[in-house]
């Protein structure tokens, strides 16, 4: 192998670890994200891990984060919750780095 494979199979090698970092901390931001809006729509204990779940899925109906936005959005409206798009936001980027510092300390 001469040393342009060896360093290109490096990169790939890094690619792939970066991309499975980037979809663990998002499914763990997810979850932490579904947690945290439980509390504040009045869920506990397993109804709240439930809802964490439904979260978590709701970032595969398409690529980026809007979808759970939406799904967050859409039921503190329902149930009245008063957060704004902003909080919601920036609790999504604090929890994403929550979530990259947990696996990073995990592993």
């Amino acid at each position: 192998m001469s040393t342009f494979d060896k360093r290109e199979q490096g990169f790939e090698n890094k690619f792939a670890h970066d991309e499975e970092l980037r979809f663990k901390s998002t499914a763990r931001r997810n979850k932490l994200l579904g947690l945290w809006a439980a509390e504040l729509l009045g869920k506990s204990g397993e109804a709240a891990e439930d809802y964490a779940k439904e979260v978590v899925r709701a970032d595969f109906e398409e690529p980026g984060d809007e979808d759970v936005f939406r799904k967050i959005r859409g039921d503190f409206d329902a149930a009245g919750v008063d957060q704004s798009d902003h909080q919601i936001r920036r609790t999504m980027d604090d929890l994403l780095q929550k979530a990259v510092e947990q696996l990073q300390n995990d592993g």
